[in-house]
């Protein structure tokens, strides 16, 4: 039966690598007594239907990737040893909320943490410049380079973090793993372990083409009080998720020098959020990633 090439994606988790393909997603993780454990489970009808509609299906696969990576964080850290287990005590109503709520609880923290730190902090930062300036241009400039400065610096500075760096080799695996699938070899440590670590369509490329097309999009509008540009930046967030999936959905699949100059700078920061993987990791990726693939006995030759 032949294999027939799919859109595939993929997390690095504690320990592991979450896939998403057409119709399945794949978590596998190694267990601190070197078992691997998968965990697979079927996508909603939904997206496939969502899918088809630009920008409206990037808005989704934003929010939709953050619910999906959030419990693939929380099913991977399932599995850490915990030294020391606390004495237990009967859980308040606030313990019993979060238990039941914490995949979304997660993500509006994470969403919460991300506006705050990259899209309000250098509004309100730049917005203590206005008394020396009305310029719009100058200050919606000044507004660009303090945002990318904070998202550059705290990539650089979680990738030093030793739990991070382990966490990154295992983003290398799955890059790894999906560039020989793509590239129609069979899925062994040796074959994956050829390939380059860095993927036009990673996250961290997403993320760098949110920060550009943020930069752009914000500054069509004029400096009108720190308050108003705070709410015009968060109600535009969805559209600036919805361009830039479409910009990078086309960057993945093209090959000419427009497009690699688009990939180039997240190409670039992938050096900081991929590391090389050794076989072990190599195998967990191949796992996840072998349980999304979808089967074809009609594919053609790729």
């Amino acid at each position: 039966m032949r294999i027939k090439p799919k859109a595939v994606g993929g997390q690095a988790v504690i320990e592991g690598v979450m896939m998403k393909g057409a119709e399945d997603i794949s978590i596998a993780v190694r267990k601190p007594d070197g078992e691997i454990v998968v965990k697979k489970e079927k996508l909603k009808s939904s997206r496939k239907k969502i899918s088809k509609i630009p920008i409206i299906r990037g808005i989704f696969a934003f929010v939709d990737s953050m619910v999906i990576g959030v419990k693939s964080l929380l099913y991977s850290a399932e599995f850490v040893d915990v030294e020391d287990e606390r004495e237990k005590k009967k859980p308040s109503k606030l313990d019993e909320f979060m238990e039941k709520n914490v995949i979304w609880v997660s993500v509006v923290i994470s969403i919460v943490f991300s506006v705050g730190l990259f899209i309000l902090l250098p509004t309100v930062l730049v917005g203590l410049l206005k008394s020396y300036t009305d310029n719009t241009l100058i200050l919606n400039g000044i507004e660009g380079i303090v945002r990318l400065t904070i998202f550059l610096s705290y990539i650089a500075a979680i990738s030093q973090m030793k739990d991070i760096r382990r966490v990154f080799e295992y983003h290398g695996a799955e890059h790894k793993s999906i560039f020989c699938y793509e590239h129609g070899e069979e899925l062994t440590v040796e074959n994956v372990r050829k390939y380059g670590r860095l993927h036009p369509r990673c996250g961290t490329s997403f993320l760098f083409i949110v920060m550009m097309v943020s930069i752009l999009l914000f500054s069509l509008f004029n400096w009108s009080g720190v308050f108003m540009r705070l709410l015009i930046r968060i109600l535009l967030i969805p559209i600036v998720a919805g361009i830039s999936y479409e910009i990078i959905k086309w960057a993945g699949r093209s090959q000419n020098k427009l497009s690699c100059a688009v990939s180039a700078p997240g190409m670039w920061l992938q050096k900081l959020t991929t590391r090389e993987p050794d076989d072990k990791q190599i195998e967990v990726a191949v796992e996840a990633l072998k349980n999304v693939i979808v089967a074809d006995p009609e594919a053609d030759d790729w």
